[in-house]
């Protein structure tokens, strides 16, 4: 007789893309209009009330009401009116918990659009073809989405899986759906693979212990390259006709849009790399080793202050563009969830001296990178050189093999810090 499988409940996010026609977007997009207003709406009544009368019954009271006298409100469909309420309150209850900051007025170029749809149930989602799928949008329509990853739907659909909700974002490549998807899956059993270290850089994105590296070419091709920069330039001659406080005008917003297209594609040709490049990963190895790196620290800007001004801004500035371009956090991120539903660990080991260090004698120096790529051992007796990155990766997978390890990624306990000053006037 075989062993009982092991279920557990695993929640995830799925993110694709709307075929519009030109009605259904300005549909969407008074929506996503109403529900910024609702919020400002809401955030100013709040902070008008005295502390008494501000509780989730008169929110919601006033939102009812104002949907009613207010036709461009009345657009929102009354389920994403109440998820503005809910996603408000927790913003609150997040800033009296020293989580983040008080919530605040929400601006029309700056801030993301969206939609809420709070139940799955109103999607009725149906596969149509072996690329497009159907799901219904709540005052909109049936609207077509592209169709990359099997859902529980229709007759796959049960109580234990599901899509409980989801949300429609708009970015520069257009509107998007994002679902909310709940499943019952067999835990994975350990996984059999051998160990690796991984020390992530720019000119070498990831160099792997036993000698492999991970690289990707440019984001944009050539042309999309000089037509990026040509749209620059046309975006600063236009901005210089602009009075301070004048409105922008709709040549140069279209030169703006067109310079976010560009940059969006970007961005997400690089987050299909890593999501390939870290499935391998993680496929691949059964212990995964890399550095706690503070990349909040690591980017920060060099230009100082006024009584000490810094140094070489210029170019601390290109470093930290190019080390936020590589996105180490959301690659740690991936590979830590992804090795966990395939049986793996990831581990965190400190970063000070991995560079420094010979992986084959062990001794420590300044100096040992004589060029970005070149490690060459000062130690009289070793004289080992080689590679910088492999050397470093070595190096990092020997700190978890001396029992140096950080707490595991997926069970490390999450400290929240307070930021400002806990408000005491709102409650």
């Amino acid at each position: 007789m075989t062993a009982e499988r092991v279920q557990g409940k695993r929640q995830f996010g799925h993110r694709a893309r709307l075929a519009l026609t030109p009605a259904q977007v300005r549909l969407i997009d008074d929506q996503a209009h109403a529900s910024r207003a609702m919020w400002n709406l809401l955030h100013d009544w709040w902070t008008m009330l005295p502390k008494d009368k501000r509780t989730l019954a008169a929110a919601d009271a006033a939102i009812r009401q104002a949907r009613k006298e207010i036709d461009w409100l009345a657009v929102l469909p009354a389920q994403a009116a109440q998820a503005v309420l809910k996603t408000y309150f927790r913003a609150w209850k997040n800033c009296w918990d020293g989580h983040a900051d008080e919530p605040n007025f929400k601006t029309r170029f700056r801030s993301v659009m969206s939609v809420d749809v709070p139940q799955g149930r109103d999607l009725q989602i149906t596969r149509v073809h072996r690329r497009w799928g159907m799901v219904n949008i709540p005052k909109v329509g049936r609207v077509r989405f592209r169709w990359s990853k099997d859902l529980p739907v229709g007759r796959h659909a049960d109580k234990d899986n599901r899509i409980t909700g989801a949300r429609l974002v708009k970015d520069a490549l257009g509107w998007h759906i994002a679902l909310r998807v709940t499943t019952l899956e067999d835990k994975p059993e350990p996984h059999a693979g051998p160990e690796i270290g991984i020390d992530m850089g720019i000119t070498v994105p990831m160099a792997l212990s036993d000698g492999n590296t991970k690289v990707h070419t440019a984001w944009l091709t050539d042309k999309e390259q000089a037509k990026l920069l040509e749209l620059e330039q046309r975006a600063a001659r236009r901005k210089g006709f602009r009075k301070r406080g004048e409105r922008i005008s709709n040549r140069l917003q279209r030169t703006y849009d067109q310079i976010a297209s560009l940059r969006a594609r970007a961005k997400r040709r690089a987050t299909d790399w890593q999501h390939q490049t870290t499935t391998e990963i993680a496929r691949t190895y059964s212990v995964i080793v890399v550095e706690d790196l503070a990349i909040t620290n690591m980017t920060k800007s060099a230009k100082g202050t006024m009584e000490n001004p810094g140094t070489n801004v210029a170019q601390k500035a290109g470093l930290n563009r190019s080390i936020r371009g590589e996105a180490w956090g959301r690659t740690v991120t991936l590979l830590t969830y992804k090795t966990a539903r395939l049986g793996g660990a990831l581990h965190k080991v400190p970063a000070p001296g991995t560079s420094q260090r010979c992986s084959t004698c062990g001794f420590t120096t300044p100096g040992s990178r004589e060029a970005q790529a070149v490690f060459v051992c000062k130690n009289e007796g070793c004289g080992w050189s080689g590679n910088a990155d492999h050397n470093a990766a070595r190096n990092i997978l020997h700190l978890y093999r001396m029992g140096l390890a950080l707490v595991p990624a997926a069970g490390r306990a999450v400290v929240r810090h307070p930021r400002g000053v806990k408000p005491t006037t709102v409650r």
